[in-house]
């Protein structure tokens, strides 16, 4: 159990590692302008660190040294989402290249600009939200990955129907794995 969520884990990390820095290569090289991310944490550095350091080693692993070829500016909302706006709007005004963040906090950054791209860690229903158009093809400035599963509840239903033709009551039972407080 504790390797499935380590190896989740790193996924995600790889992935939005890959995600933040594709951004910066699809510019090409700017000789005057270090590439800028900006990381908007929604709870506290301390409860965070596991995550940002495991971020900042993705990108080193990828070839994106911290003050050699790329600007991390990390900012955290202490767990108060009202601090969401503020912080999507310093990021504005610095001109980042990319936001990386997570559910909430993406929508409020999504709102704000719709030029600057966004990379969301996860969201409970980026599509009802409005974070993106599509889950296959997101459309906008936000792209990142989504625990929805309501696309495929309908299908394992209707597979189950195949198997089972005389089923006539089912209970289900689901182990929902809890965000660690730093994605909420």
């Amino acid at each position: 159990m504790q390797s499935e969520r380590l190896r989740r884990r790193e996924f995600i990390i790889t992935l939005l590692g890959g995600a933040a820095a594709w951004p910066l290569a699809a510019r090409g090289q700017q000789a005057s302008k270090v590439p800028m991310v900006g990381f908007l944490g929604p709870s506290t550095p301390s409860a965070a660190s596991p995550w940002a350091i495991a971020f900042e080693q993705r990108l080193r692993e990828l070839g994106w040294n911290e003050g050699r070829n790329i600007a991390l500016v990390f900012r955290w909302a202490e767990g108060r989402s009202e601090r969401y706006a503020e912080i999507s709007s310093e990021f504005i005004r610095v001109n980042v290249d990319v936001i990386v963040t997570v559910g909430g906090a993406a929508l409020v950054a999504k709102q704000m600009t719709s030029s600057i791209p966004i990379v969301f860690a996860v969201a409970a229903d980026p599509l009802g939200s409005g974070l993106v158009s599509s889950l296959a093809r997101p459309g906008g400035n936000a792209t990142g990955l989504s625990v929805q599963f309501t696309d495929t509840t309908g299908k394992r239903l209707e597979l189950l129907r195949e198997l089972v033709p005389g089923l006539r009551m089912l209970a289900v039972m689901a182990l929902l794995a809890i965000p660690p407080p730093c994605w909420k």
